[in-house]
């Protein structure tokens, strides 16, 4: 061994690279063997947050175990992620991914059985109404909004021998109830539509009503909902404060019991007619099923109304607030130095003002007499002209005016002596004589008035004529006709005296 040649360092192979060390790879193996079976089972990195995550609080989560789905609509959305515990009730932090989102703030969890293969329980969630708000991530679903399925060991508890002896013969009874044929003193009461049916048939005629009825109560049950996410909430907090006070003055609820108790007294003593009135409610409501019907056909314009009014009450703020100068002008001209006054006075003079409207009514009677006699006989009267040898060819109206005229005329002064009036004596050969009438005063009033005229008279006129008799038997002016002036011509000459 001594004459072999001592061995040297072995030479490196540079064309295989590098090489792990056996610590690195120790290191690699124990990572995979402990980290990977808890990623597999976590199906979560450490130290990452989880998304979008919610906690719902039920009265009793057994069962339901970490990584235990989360479905809607049968779909998983989700997983359980911890369980816990809040005061009495269990609590349930689960995920849900975002194609489920979103989740309301009235949605409801429900803890449902799985089937025998898959174990154990999942959650049933309820995403919500869309009305509602969204659900931040880490917010809890109250215990009100969860439910929790019932296990077959809790119904084999409840239901133990007697009472199972009781539930049976509960059905038992309640199948002879069913078909049970009514009595004649039975349907003495009755309606006529379940005279002689069995409590069968009864219910079976209910169906017929049920599928209206329940739509109906859907209906009013929303309707109790209210239209915002609280409304139920605030009414229930309301009543506890009503009943709260209620229970404050126990000597009011007292009378109230007793006023109840004689209220229900007075129904009792009226329970004959309470019966007929509730018999004939049914009539009643089928008859007010139609107006109903219409009310509800009204609704959706009386919805369109309101929408298109509530810009009309936006601004109604600031249509009283821009009322507000004109009412501060408005009041003092009002007051009773201004319109107040005014107003006064008319008040005054209405008396006055009706007095002379009644009274007024005969002079505008006779005023409309005197304008209709006027128009239909005095004005055609003038505008006719006077056809003889003196005539000018003008209306009389007009000629009446001229002789105004040559009256003005003739009697002007020419000296200092005043006003005078000269008359034409005339003259000639021609001896004419007048009777004097008995307006001239004279000392021989039957002697005649002689004259001297050029030449004898032709006549005269208008015709002399004696006055027309008058129309005292109730006639209209405006229904007289019209007079004729050239009617009369020439009257006979008076009587000449030969010279």
């Amino acid at each position: 061994m001594s004459r072999m040649p001592q061995r040297g360092p072995r030479p490196v192979d540079e064309s295989k690279g590098w090489r792990p060390g056996n610590g690195l790879i120790a290191a690699v193996v124990i990572f995979i063997v402990i980290v990977g079976p808890y990623l597999a089972f976590t199906k979560h990195i450490p130290f990452t947050g989880y998304g979008y995550e919610l906690t719902a609080a039920f009265r009793n989560a057994a069962n339901v175990s970490t990584n235990s789905p989360v479905r809607v609509a049968g779909v998983n959305v989700g997983r359980v992620i911890g369980a816990g515990r809040s005061g009495n009730a269990g609590t349930l932090r689960f995920t849900v991914e975002d194609a489920a989102r979103p989740i309301h703030a009235d949605a409801f969890a429900t803890i449902r059985p799985r089937i025998f293969l898959e174990g154990n329980f999942f959650i049933d969630l309820d995403p919500g109404t869309p009305g509602a708000p969204e659900l931040e991530s880490g917010d809890t679903i109250p215990v009100t909004h969860t439910a929790t399925a019932v296990q077959f060991d809790q119904v084999l508890t409840a239901l133990q021998s007697p009472v199972r002896a009781n539930l049976g013969r509960f059905l038992e009874s309640y199948g002879e109830a069913l078909v049970h044929e009514p009595t004649a003193a039975e349907d003495r009461d009755q309606t006529p539509l379940v005279k002689g049916v069995t409590a069968a048939g009864g219910l079976n005629l209910a169906l017929k009503h049920g599928g209206p009825a329940g739509r109906y109560s859907a209906v009013v049950l929303d309707a109790f909902r209210g239209t915002e996410p609280r409304d139920l909430q605030r009414l229930i907090a309301a009543s506890g404060r009503a009943f709260g006070a209620l229970g404050s003055s126990e000597r009011r609820l007292a009378e109230l019991v007793s006023n109840w108790n004689t209220f229900t007294g007075a129904l009792a003593s009226e329970s004959d007619n309470l019966a007929l009135t509730v018999q004939r409610l049914a009539p009643t409501l089928r008859s007010a099923r139609n107006s109903l019907a219409d009310l509800n056909s009204a609704l959706p314009p009386l919805r369109t109304w309101a929408r298109y009014f509530e810009p009309a009450v936006a601004q109604l703020p600031d249509t009283i607030r821009a009322s507000v100068p004109w009412l501060a002008q408005a009041r003092p001209l009002l007051s009773g130095r201004e319109a107040g006054g005014i107003a006064e006075y008319l008040r005054r003079a209405a008396p006055g003002l009706a007095a002379a409207s009644f009274y007024g009514n005969n002079t505008l009677g006779q005023t409309s007499l005197l304008s209709r006699c006027s128009s239909n006989v005095l004005v055609p009267t003038g505008d006719i002209v006077i056809d003889d040898d003196f005539s000018t060819g003008q209306p009389n109206y007009k000629e009446f005016f001229y002789t105004f005229s040559n009256f003005a005329g003739e009697s002007q002064s020419f000296d200092g002596n005043g006003a005078y009036l000269r008359l034409l004596t005339g003259g000639g050969d021609t001896l004419v004589s007048e009777p004097n009438p008995d307006e001239i005063p004279s000392n021989l009033p039957d002697s005649p008035v002689f004259g001297f005229a050029v030449e004898a008279p032709q006549g005269t006129q208008p015709a002399w004529a004696p006055k027309p008799p008058r129309n005292t038997g109730g006639a209209k002016c405006f229904r007289q006709p019209v007079p004729d002036v050239n009617e009369g011509g020439i009257g006979p000459p008076s009587p000449a005296v030969a010279p």
